[in-house]
């Protein structure tokens, strides 16, 4: 096998010092049963960390494990990669962010937002999915207002009024702004995770970071622009200056790379071809995106008629090895290389074998992030040498 044959990226000149890759451990959402891998956090933790990420579909939430790890660590930020905006009124959302990060101790909670499908946020949550940008903006510009404590929060929105309207269907009549009384940290970071260019843009312009759905070592050269176009917006000097990148790999250590392959191709399977409805499934339209249109179709077609087995081995290894690194350790250390001058300013790391954990915070101590500014301007000059 060709080692990282679509991730090659052109070498680029390595100054002194540069940027340490943060890295952060997935520990993902529940299964039929809960369980921590407290054993791999704490080891992250121990190894120079820097975040652990919780997440949440339809079984457990992701705010409520971070309490129990927060209890259990010293240093690790504490994340949700992503908390569904459907689940909870933003209010709720403030208020769980606020009460996990005061009893860490302060500084250590990143509130990681995204709207998820229309499948979940109608079937599961009740919640029409309406118009989830201008949801999306909403709910993030009331929670800075909550954050904030400058007085009662009243928010005109489009998707999201408060207090309520008294002339709203249902109303009484009575509701009136409100001001957390717990003193928040007001600078508390969100993100967005996001896919597509106008919820990039949004990181930019309203949040401290982004989680970018499915980016791979090459993704810069689409999301760069966007997400310039959102600092742009938000005026101020805003810029890449404590602006966080956080991308997702996929780590195993193995002297089988196919079949570690093939273990990660029956979970893309069910995001691509099961994961939202047949009309609308941003995890099929990614793979449409990276340029795999007919594989895609494929993998759902074959999902939804019950095959799955069928459409996990439809899945095209090129499209695996985007964003993960299998094989020996020699192999996963050539790979990083690309991640390292992506323009990402963190790995999420999702394994559950301690020695990959070591290997990645040994890679990550070898070879400094570049950052995004400097991938940029790689991607520029590559541009001006065609």
């Amino acid at each position: 096998m060709t080692p990282w044959p679509s991730l090659r990226v052109s070498a680029v000149p390595r100054t002194k010092g540069g940027n340490a890759m943060r890295l952060g451990l997935n520990v993902g959402y529940s299964g039929a049963r809960l369980g921590l891998p407290m054993d791999n956090i704490l080891l992250a933790e121990r190894l120079g960390y820097d975040a652990v990420w919780t997440a949440e579909a339809y079984g457990s939430d992701a705010i409520t494990p971070l309490a129990f790890i927060a209890a259990h660590t010293k240093r690790l930020r504490l994340g949700t990669s992503i908390m569904q905006v459907a689940g909870r009124p933003p209010a709720m959302c403030a208020m769980q962010v606020q009460t996990v990060d005061a009893l860490a101790g302060g500084g250590r909670v990143i509130a990681g937002l995204g709207v998820s499908g229309p499948q979940i946020v109608e079937g599961w949550y009740g919640q029409p999915w309406g118009k989830p940008y201008w949801r999306l903006r909403d709910y993030i510009e009331i929670m800075r207002k909550i954050f904030a404590r400058e007085g009662p929060v009243s928010h005109a929105g489009r998707e999201i009024v408060l207090p309520y309207p008294a002339d709203a269907e249902g109303s009484s009549g009575l509701g009136k702004p409100l001001k957390l009384i717990l003193h928040p940290n007001p600078d508390l970071p969100i993100c967005i995770g996001a896919g597509g260019a106008a919820t990039t843009r949004l990181a930019a312009e309203l949040c401290q970071g982004i989680l970018p759905l499915r980016m791979a070592p090459d993704s810069m050269a689409q999301i760069g622009p966007w997400l310039l176009d959102g600092f742009a917006r938000a005026g101020g000097g805003k810029g890449w200056d404590g602006f966080e990148i956080q991308a997702t790999v996929h780590v195993r250590l193995t002297d089988d790379v196919d079949a570690a392959m093939a273990e990660n191709k029956r979970l893309i399977a069910l995001y691509v071809g099961g994961m939202g409805a047949r009309e609308q499934n941003y995890h099929n339209q990614d793979m449409v995106k990276a340029g795999f249109a007919d594989e895609a179709a494929k993998i759902q077609e074959l999902f939804l008629s019950g095959r799955k087995d069928e459409a996990a081995r439809a899945v095209p290894d090129a499209y695996i090895e985007r964003r993960s690194l299998f094989g020996s350790s020699g192999r996963i250390r050539e790979g990083y290389q690309a991640w390292a001058d992506s323009g990402a300013t963190g790995l999420i790391v999702v394994t559950d074998q301690p020695d990959a954990i070591r290997l990645m915070a040994r890679l990550a101590e070898e070879r400094p992030a570049i950052g995004p500014a400097a991938a940029l301007a790689a991607i520029g000059e590559r541009g001006d040498e065609r």
